[in-house]
Formats: structure tokens, sequence, C-alpha cells
């Protein structure tokens, strides 16, 4: 490899158990003076929000609370959350829970420095100007969200999932406590654990990887298979949290400087159409991708099987590379993720649309094989269930 590349990570990471219990200093060090929380309803009832406020209320910090992010966040939920905050005087953002609370809040602090409405900033470096101080508090390891460029929101009335990215809507700082994950039930973690995967993988077969990526995408791809079944069965196992949390992680860097891959592409569309939560419409989709991409780069996959400690001595480069396809459908059993895109509601009229949309995404050129709109359908429909 001879080509120039680039690596940037803008955001600090703290990580470690009870991490959340020293949120005051780095509001200080942000020069925050009053917070506003933006999560989702089913944080607060885990009692994980008030985990959060109990650290800023002993620290004498003021705070607000919107707790109106939806599964599928949309458009004017950020600007919503952008008035409350004005009218609140909040000026650091403290986004808690999965992907769609942190990247809602990542939104929210970037309009709080921009102009007009989140959708005059969709697609990449169109963000003019930094916003408030976002800080990232994952209680799910899967989406990285605590430190991408990337807010994928919905515009619920066109039924379309929209892309803000920027290096100015990377969190100043992603505050990674594993201990905030122990709540999270089981098809939740499982779910999120195969999206991390997902990140990891494609970051790793694409045309766009580098060196840098290259090392953190093998590295989060191990800590998953050794820890994620462990998660999802024992749910209160705080080493299988630490590492799933430190894996999720490590992917996010990795996919933030390569993109991703067709499950991605893929998983756009389905989810804006079909409400399939994310991280299960990619473990739907992932085997059947990774099928696909097999003959556009067999090396990659080969090492996948071996990571994975799938058989593979005495079979040939192609043979052991499909391994890492067996070793990934295995994986989604044991945790128990046995659904097909046809479950959601997905059938053979839906796919043209499905595919063409998926076509615009910039993480199709980057895919290791090249691909039409027919290699896409066909996808899905192993994706149904409807393979030969």
């Amino acid at each position: 490899m001879d080509r120039i590349f680039r690596y940037e990570i803008p955001t600090t990471i703290e990580f470690g158990n009870g991490a959340v219990n020293f949120l005051q200093n780095h509001i200080a060090a942000l020069n925050g003076t009053k917070a506003l929380i933006v999560t989702d309803p089913g944080v607060e009832k885990a009692g994980v929000a008030r985990v959060v406020s109990e650290v800023l209320e002993k620290a004498g910090i003021p705070y607000e609370i919107f707790n109106e992010v939806e599964p599928d966040p949309d458009i004017e939920g950020v600007m919503k959350g952008k008035e409350l905050a004005l009218e609140m005087n909040c000026d650091v953002i403290l986004g808690l829970g999965g992907g769609s609370s942190l990247d809602t809040a990542k939104a929210i602090g970037l309009m709080l420095g921009n102009k007009g409405h989140i959708r005059d900033y969709v697609g990449i470096n169109k963000v003019p100007n930094k916003g408030k101080p976002v800080i990232a508090i994952p209680t799910t390891a899967g989406t990285g969200s605590e430190l991408t460029i990337w807010s994928v929101l919905s515009d619920k009335l066109q039924k379309v999932k929209l892309s803000v990215g920027s290096s100015f809507n990377c969190p100043d700082l992603a505050l990674c406590d594993p201990e905030l994950t122990l709540s999270l039930p089981a098809k939740v973690t499982a779910a999120t654990g195969m999206d991390a995967l997902t990140h990891a993988l494609e970051s790793y077969v694409n045309k766009a990887t580098q060196p840098i990526s290259e090392g953190k995408s093998l590295q989060a791809m191990k800590l998953i298979n050794e820890n994620l079944r462990t998660a999802v069965a024992q749910g209160d196992n705080k080493e299988a949290r630490y590492n799933m949390l430190l894996a999720s992680l490590i992917a996010a860097m990795a996919f933030n400087s390569t993109r991703l891959g067709l499950s991605h592409a893929l998983a756009m569309p389905l989810g804006a159409y079909f409400h399939i939560p994310h991280g299960t419409v990619n473990a739907i989709l992932l085997p059947e991708v990774m099928e696909f991409n097999l003959v556009g780069n067999i090396s990659k996959f080969r090492e996948i099987a071996k990571l994975f400690d799938m058989p593979i001595e005495g079979l040939s480069p192609r043979d052991a590379a499909y391994q890492s396809v067996v070793a990934v459908r295995q994986l989604k059993q044991d945790i128990g993720i046995h659904e097909t895109l046809s479950d959601f509601g997905v059938t053979e009229k839906d796919l043209n649309l499905i595919a063409e949309e998926a076509m615009e995404s910039g993480n199709v050129p980057v895919n290791p094989r090249l691909t039409s709109t027919e290699d896409l359908k066909n996808i899905c429909r192993a994706a149904m269930g409807m393979k030969g």
C-alpha cells in the first residue's frame, strides 16, 4: 500500500467503569455552566438518566432534560431540542443513550452554532461553524456515535433517512462508562453488538481501508468474537460489557476514516421505510453481503475466518475465506437474531426502491466488489430468506 491516507479523531476519549462520576470536571473544562441532557424515555425508565443528573446535582451544575428522542430520531426533534437549549440558556449538550440520542445531541450542539435548519447541512462537510460543546455518553455498545462525524436522522414526512457529516459534528468528549450498559436488554445487546461488528468488518475489507483503521478493525472484531455471546447471555458480566463498549468505540475509530459497505448502504432505506432497528438490519444483511463480497477481498475474509477461530487448515483460500461467513451466521444464531427482512414486511415489490436508494450511498463506491442495483436486490432476496 503506497497511497496517501488521512486519519483523524478530533474527539477526546475518557473510558472506564465509573467514568461518569467525573462528568463535572469535563463540563468545567469546556466552560459549561448549564447542561442539556438529550436522551430517550427508555434510558430514563432504566434509571440511567438519573445517574447522570445526580452527578450534576452533587456538583451544583444546573441542567434541563430533553427526553423526546425517538428510535429513528427526527430532524424536527433536533430543532425542538435546539430551541429548548436556547430558551433555557444551556451551553453544553450531554448526549445520553444509544445512537439515536447521541446523533440528536450532536446535531443540537451543531445547530447552536449554525443558522437555518439541520436539513441544510445534509451531506458531508457542509457545516460552516462549530457549535456548542457536546459530551457523548453511550449506554449501548454498537453505534460508535460518541466519536464519529455522522448524525443519522429521519425526515418523517418524506420517509427518508438523512446523514449530516462534519468534523464539527464530532463530540468534544466521548465519556464511556461500561457500567451504564449493564441494564441493556439482551435483544438490544445482540443487535448493537452486531452493528459494531458490521462497522469493524466493512471498514476492514473495503477499498478505503488503511493501516491505522485496519489495526483497529481487527482489534474490534477480536473483542466482539470473544465477548458478545457472554454480554448477551450474562448482561451483568462487567468484563464482557467493558470489552464490548471498547470494541464499539474502536470499531468507530476505524470506520470514521474509511466509510463502510453494502450492509450500511442498504440499512438506510430499509430502516427508513420498514423501521427495522439499525443493528438488527445490519445483522440480517451482513452474512449475505459478506458472501457477495468474498471474491473482492479473499485474503481479508480469510483473515476474518482465522480471527473467529474457524478451522481453515488445508482449505483453499476461497473456501477458507467462506468460513468467515459461516462464523458470522453462527454468531447471529448464538445471540438470538433469527429474523429475515420478510419478517419486517419487505417484499419483492419493494426491492427496486430500496436498491436504487442504496446505490446513492457513499458506502457503495468503497465496497470491495463492484455493485449493481440487481446485486443489491439479490442480497436483499437472500436476506428475505429467498436464497435458493
